[in-house]
């Protein structure tokens, strides 16, 4: 068996012994031990990354991955009502927020291209765990929005608040490589995954109001899709 097979090997029994969040031995420690090069335990603990088993935060160590969190493929949650009613504790904190012009994004609104709208980014926490990174885009007109609490609450709920109620939602999901200061937002060791999930809400008019890409790190994430057999033509 390959060395950086032993280590992970090794690894893995750890993974299933340890709580999640438990810190485990780092790269140096885990060459002594084998008696292997530090290239060989970096490796392993990559390949234990890239299983989805092991987190590998920047300046940290590596760390027994938690349980990637399961959505239901279907479902229109905010992010923080789904994570409300998993029992978890959600926070986001703030990059920028402003209101702004960007032709590609008032079009994805339906607007015009010179038209205003709200630009609004944050990290989404999970039990103090960075999960994604979300850009929001509104029209111009809900730009109170940026005077409630959005670290602590919900967007949704606010724009609730604001007289809009929020019926469904378009989008697709795509996947690409984190960016160096995605990983450094994120406490991601590169290369790491994302899923990118892009979608356009609506409101009970049918008027688009919202469009939001959200950057979900792959290994804390997995989205549950249903798929039905279309019955063949009988004749």
């Amino acid at each position: 068996m390959p060395r950086y097979q032993a280590i992970e090997a090794w690894l893995t029994e750890q993974c299933t012994i340890l709580p999640p969040g438990s810190l485990l031995p780092s790269e140096p420690e885990l060459a002594a031990r084998f008696n292997v090069s530090r290239m060989t335990a970096r490796q392993a603990a990559q390949n234990m990354a890239r299983r989805g088993l092991v987190e590998r935060r920047q300046g940290t160590g590596t760390f027994v991955a938690t349980p990637a969190l399961h959505r239901r493929d279907g479902v229109l949650l905010s992010f923080t009502e789904d994570m409300r009613r998993r029992g978890m504790t959600t926070t986001s904190k703030v990059l920028n927020g402003e209101v702004t012009t960007s032709p590609q994004d008032a079009v994805s609104l339906g607007l015009h291209s010179t038209d205003r709208i709200v630009r609004l980014e944050r990290v989404r926490f999970a039990n103090g765990v960075p999960l994604a990174i979300e850009l929001v885009s509104l029209p111009g007109k809900f730009a109170k929005v940026l005077e409630f609490d959005l670290e602590n609450g919900s967007l949704h709920a606010a724009l609730r608040e604001l007289g809009r109620a929020i019926s469904h939602s378009r989008g697709h999901v795509t996947a690409r490589l984190a960016s160096v200061a995605e990983c450094r937002t994120l406490e991601l060791s590169a290369p790491a995954p994302l899923l990118v999930e892009s979608r356009t809400v609506y409101d009970d008019r049918e008027h688009p109001i919202e469009h939001t890409e959200t950057s979900y790190v792959a290994a804390r994430w997995v989205i549950d899709t249903g798929i039905y057999a279309i019955d063949p033509p009988t004749s």
